[in-house]
């Protein structure tokens, strides 16, 4: 199962801040963490590996008290390291496109509760109707 899409109000969800042509992965980091926040056990944008423009590192420990280290590029995100701070120049693992199927393929708790959050949500416009 492939998730593309933030089942709470996605509008939160920046795609990225443009500078000269240029995202700025750091506000971009800091979006995708605040959209699967939700998802995961813990998550944040490092500040012991050096940011920039056109890279940030996330990391993040999922329901299955995995952690990893993500690298987030103008190509994607990807694992770079299976600790918090840790990138290892020698893996070399698939980009995603989005945070939902990267996590989507590592976390079944992510898939459980974004499902769970889906189905809340769904169920909160049938109430009211829209």
């Amino acid at each position: 199962m492939e998730v593309d899409f933030q089942p709470e109000d996605s509008s939160s969800f920046r795609e990225g801040i443009e500078l000269g042509g240029v995202k700025d992965m750091r506000s971009e980091a800091d979006a995708v963490v605040s959209d699967v926040l939700f998802a995961v056990n813990e998550m944040y944008v490092s500040q012991s590996l050096d940011s920039a423009l056109d890279v940030a590192y996330i990391n993040v420990e999922t329901r299955e008290t995995n952690r990893y280290c993500l690298e987030l590029t103008e190509a994607g995100l990807r694992v770079v390291g299976y600790a918090f701070d840790e990138v290892n120049e020698d893996l070399n693992t698939q980009y995603h496109e989005t945070i939902y199927s990267l996590l989507d393929t590592l976390s079944p708790g992510y898939r459980e509760a974004f499902g769970n959050a889906l189905l809340q949500r769904l169920e909160r416009l049938q109430q009211t109707g829209h």
